[in-house]
């Protein structure tokens, strides 16, 4: 996927999960933030930040904080959105291990969630869902990096569907250089940590999505197995 009118600016500080502001050519300005998260090892003051401009003239902030630049690592994609949206332009490219895909159906309701992908090869039904990780420790990712129940929720559909029949996957895109694995963040909710391992268990796959991460573009450039 790629922006299509960045901006560079200096990170200053967040109001709330939403809000934050930055600096642009010596003036403050109030910017949205996509990603709920915490990013708190991210989010320093002072850091590096890229900003995508909306072409929304009623919106009530310009832009969109998008990326970070981590000393020592590189850019860091934080759009929560960014991550369905370059598993979807990977799969159509029907890449192993989805070779031969028939059907991609993003937003598909299983039970009583909705799970990113559902997805058909020749005979086999598949359900996907992906998360985008941003914490990096030791150069080993970790994911959620705040307490997640929606995630638990999905780990728990995945497993229940995998004990159904269908092939199941979570993937996990690494949204930064230099990382190539995401352990579950047991310090900060160890439930997920437990549902993940439960999930695996049940046959649930784990994906770690390899990403080329610039500063107007994301990409997955490589699928990992663990």
């Amino acid at each position: 996927m790629k922006y299509r009118n960045i901006t560079t600016a200096k990170f200053i500080s967040r109001r709330n999960r939403f809000v934050a502001l930055v600096e642009i050519n010596g003036r403050t300005e109030t910017v949205h933030v996509k990603n709920t998260g915490r990013c708190k090892e991210l989010l320093l003051p002072n850091s590096d930040v890229i900003l995508d401009k909306s072409d929304n003239p009623n919106r009530k902030t310009q832009y969109d904080l998008i990326a970070v630049y981590k000393t020592n690592l590189g850019w860091v994609n934080i759009d929560s959105q960014a991550p369905n949206q370059v598993v979807k332009e990977w799969l159509e490219n029907s890449p192993a291990p989805f070779q031969g895909m028939e059907l991609i159906r993003p937003e598909y309701t299983f039970g009583k969630s909705r799970v990113d992908f559902y997805l058909e090869c020749p005979g086999r039904k598949i359900l996907m869902e992906v998360k985008g990780c941003t914490l990096e420790i030791d150069g080993i990712g970790y994911f959620p990096d705040a307490p997640t129940e929606r995630g638990v929720k999905h780990l728990r559909e995945l497993k229940s569907a995998a004990e159904n029949g269908y092939e199941c996957y979570i993937a996990f895109v690494i949204a930064m250089p230099d990382v190539r694995q995401v352990l579950p963040n047991m310090i900060t909710h160890p439930e997920f940590g437990r549902a993940l391992a439960e999930a695996t268990a049940a046959g649930v796959k784990v994906l770690y999505m390899i990403c080329n991460v610039k500063p107007d573009s994301l990409s997955v450039t490589e699928c990992i197995e663990a």
